[in-house]
């Protein structure tokens, strides 16, 4: 979530008409991939409530990458 706080940050969040995609934002996307990454070693091989847990963790990481791509392609 601190990544893409950052994103917002960098894309001029607060003030709706200045919104505009930043170089910087790659920074921010390559930091939460990495975060994504981090997160997936993890999973275990067994399925367990640990694992659904890390599962859902993955896919609330993978919105926000997405998140951060949208923003980043904002013109």
């Amino acid at each position: 979530m601190g990544a893409f706080a950052a994103s917002l940050r960098l894309a001029g969040f607060p003030y709706i008409e200045n919104i505009h995609g930043s170089n910087w934002q790659i920074l921010v996307l390559l930091i939460a991939a990495w975060g994504m990454a981090e997160t997936a070693r993890c999973l275990q091989r067994r399925w367990s409530l640990y694992h659904a847990g890390v599962l859902i963790l993955l896919y609330s990481e993978l919105m926000v990458l997405a998140a951060i791509v949208a923003l980043l392609t904002l013109a």
